[in-house]
């Protein structure tokens, strides 16, 4: 789409797409080995216990000598597709049976 040697430069080009440049630029970087090693491990796990989340799996790796943080395990996660099936919090949803009160609103 964007071409480097056209008439318009580079940015209006960007702009003209409403394209910000750090994502022209952006060059995708490889998965490391020692992630995929562990992208394998937690996809195991996961087959085994559903219900982990990011917490439980830092846990998880920490017992199994891996030093791993929630944030690492979380962006795991991420990568691999993986959503606890765990209830979620619902603290906001309110009933349709009780009354609002004007003055909460």
């Amino acid at each position: 789409m964007i071409e480097p040697h056209g008439s318009l430069s580079q940015v209006r080009q960007c702009q003209l797409l409403n394209l910000a440049r750090s994502t022209y630029y952006y060059q995708p970087q490889l998965i490391s080995n020692a992630d995929l090693v562990l992208l394998r491990m937690m996809d195991e796990q996961y087959l085994k216990t559903l219900k982990s989340g990011s917490r439980s799996y830092a846990t998880w790796f920490q017992r199994q000598d891996i030093m791993l943080g929630r944030k690492k395990a979380s962006s795991l996660m991420k990568t691999l597709g993986i959503v606890s099936i765990a209830p979620k919090p619902r603290t906001s949803i309110s009933s349709k049976q009780h009354k609002v009160y004007l003055y909460l609103t």
